[in-house]
């Protein structure tokens, strides 16, 4: 076999023109990493306007132009020679970078791929000086610095033959000057492509530009974020899951003001919408983590992309619950005070120990807050009565709920109802953010009038999110309330069923199962978890059973643990055309203003929306 070897030749010095070249290659990879760079340049010399003109996606010309502090005169041959800087001066300094620049290399890179005029001109300059193929002269100028790359890569004809269409290139451009306009609400910029004015952000606060930049939909769909611990800030915005992508394309990360892609961050970002985001959808993001500069290693690629913490897992868990901490804030809850739940004895003497349907003994507090009738429940008296037809569908179930339900309605008869009327507009805006119930539509939405209006609740959609938060409270604090059945419920099962159950006993009681095999092909379900006790127990034991079999005892109860809760929430949820009472659907509404992320059900679906009286005026064209 030939080798083709390279032929012998001694050690020796690379060019300065080769070096450069080389360092090009990492720097300069295509004409948005020249917009980064010099972008980044204009901040850090305090510009507080900066103008940004392209030329055929950047290859044949991009100048950037900005009001900062300009470069003396006999400065300017260093600020295009190689490794020189005013950034840093010492490795002290290097592990505390503040600023967005600090290598030295962008502008010899650039320099050296390109034909490029620096004209610059500092405050008390009497006139501009421009540098260009290393001569410094005169220029009519501005106070500040215009850098113009023209012919990018035009001794470099390989390396132009790698890049994408005219359009591509500039939108690679376009989501640069995106991402760092973001970073820098306080500074105003304008963009232009091929003549043509693209986009151009005044000075204005971060929750305009962020709208500006990602448009209505995020900013109809966010919630506001500023924590602190210790040396960390992390502040923003976080998008509701209704705000979320088929693509993470909205997804902007800053660190001291630097945008990164970093994998901790994301993760941790991720991880904490599991419980309201599954699936193949992206959230939609705007955050800036604020730290010591000591606490961060951006010295680690030379697009400064990427960091390394000092304590990443310190900054994993802070970024986690913050952002978790943001997603558990309800639009309901939003609107205003929540009264505080009834506590548990003036819940039993109004329930005689009862309970509704969907609340166990740990949830009948909630119930008992309707005590008082509803303000709107004479609504309900041309509702077809669903007490009697629910209590017949559940008589096997041995739980009485049909006598309960007779003793809970007698609280709404006819002269409660005529008492304890009272206008809508006498409401206060903080009693009740989700209102009182008025009806039901084709048995899937509840319909309930608050002060705003109108509100529309997906009832299953809600009643799942409600018993996921209460499942995973349960489990978190191992108190997870069991169910015996009275007839203990048996199944076929295989043989890798029947050893599953024999194998994983303690994770299976963790959950909140008691099962045994009583036979080599038989199983029996002896207990469930009481939140669950009106699903079907072969059905969840089975769901659980293909869970620890698939992934292992210990790791559904870390890794898996909310999947599974939420395939076990979905089991018992209220069902679609089943007809509920006023009771219950107000029942259900005063719980979902008690849990946490009840906005959204497991999958990130909204569970509710509020139609205001503007909006329903607008409809039906009141006051036009």
């Amino acid at each position: 076999m030939n080798s083709n070897s390279s032929p012998s030749r001694p050690i020796q010095a690379l060019p300065d023109n080769l070096i450069s070249q080389i360092a090009a290659g990492e720097v300069v990879e295509r004409p948005s990493a020249v917009v980064k760079e010099v972008l980044e340049n204009a901040l850090d010399a305090g510009a507080s306007n900066i103008t940004i003109r392209l030329e055929e996606g950047g290859v044949k010309r991009i100048a950037i132009s900005d009001n900062g502090r300009g470069i003396p005169q006999e400065q300017l041959p260093l600020a295009v020679a190689r490794h020189a800087t005013s950034k840093i001066a010492s490795l002290t300094e290097l592990e505390n970078v503040a600023t967005l620049g600090f290598r030295g290399e962008a502008l010899a890179s650039i320099a050296s791929v390109s034909l490029l005029t620096l004209t610059t001109r500092t405050a008390d300059a009497p006139h501009a000086w421009q540098i260009e193929n290393g001569k410094v002269s005169p220029a009519s100028g501005a106070p500040g610095t215009t850098v113009d790359v023209q012919d990018l890569y035009y001794n470099t004809p390989a390396r132009r033959k790698f890049l994408k269409s005219e359009q591509t290139e500039f939108g690679h451009c376009a989501e640069v000057v995106r991402r760092i306009a973001l970073a820098r609400p306080d500074v105003s910029f304008s963009l232009t492509h091929n003549g043509k004015a693209v986009d151009h952000w005044n000075v204005s606060a971060i929750e305009k530009r962020s709208a500006q930049i990602l448009g209505d939909a995020f900013s109809s769909a966010r919630l506001p974020l500023d924590e602190s611990a210790g040396p960390l800030r992390l502040h923003g915005f976080v998008g509701l899951p209704t705000a979320s992508k088929a693509r993470a394309d909205a997804q902007f990360f800053y660190v001291n003001g630097r945008f990164v892609r970093d994998k901790l961050l994301t993760h941790a970002v991720r991880a904490a919408y599991q419980d309201v985001l599954h699936g193949d959808r992206y959230p939609s993001y705007v955050l800036a983590l604020d730290l010591n500069p000591a606490l961060v290693d951006v010295n680690v690629h030379p697009s400064k992309i990427e960091v390394r913490f000092r304590d990443s897992r310190a900054v994993h868990q802070f970024v986690f619950h913050a952002v978790s901490r943001a997603l558990a804030q309800t639009s309901a809850t939003s609107f205003g005070t929540v009264p505080a739940p009834a506590t548990a004895a003036s819940a039993s003497s109004v329930l005689a120990g009862k309970a509704m349907p969907w609340i166990t003994g740990e949830q009948t507090t909630f119930a008992a807050q309707f005590a008082t009738p509803s303000p709107y429940a004479n609504v309900g008296s041309s509702m077809p009565n669903a007490y009697d037809q629910w209590g017949r569908n559940q008589t096997d179930s041995g739980n009485g709920i049909a006598q309960t339900l007779q003793n809970y309605g007698a609280m709404f008869s006819d002269s409660a109802r005529a008492e304890n009327a009272i206008p809508a507009q006498s409401l206060p805006e903080d009693e009740h953010p989700l209102g009182f119930a008025l009806a039901q539509l084709h048995g899937v939405y509840v319909l309930a009038q608050n002060s705003k209006g109108l509100v529309l609740v997906d009832m299953h959609a809600a009643h799942e999110r409600i018993l996921y938060e209460q499942l995973k409270n349960a489990l978190d604090e191992n108190a997870m309330p069991v169910q015996p059945m009275l007839i203990p419920v048996t199944f076929y099962a295989d043989a890798i069923e029947v050893g599953t159950v024999e194998e994983h006993q303690d994770t299976l009681k963790a959950l909140g199962f008691d099962m045994a095999a009583i036979s080599p092909t038989t199983l029996a379900v002896r207990a469930v978890p009481a939140l669950l006790k009106n699903a079907d127990a072969q059905s969840l034991a089975r769901d659980v059973l293909r869970e620890v079999r698939e992934f292992g005892g210990s790791r559904v109860l870390i890794d898996r643990r909310n999947e599974l809760l939420g395939t076990l929430a979905c089991h018992t949820a209220v069902r679609a055309n089943r007809s509920l009472t006023v009771p219950e659907m107000n029942a259900l509404l005063r719980q979902m203003e008690q849990t946490e992320r009840a906005d959204q059900c497991n999958h990130g679906r909204p569970t509710w929306v509020q139609l205001g009286l503007n909006d329903l005026d607008k409809m039906f064209l009141r006051g036009q």
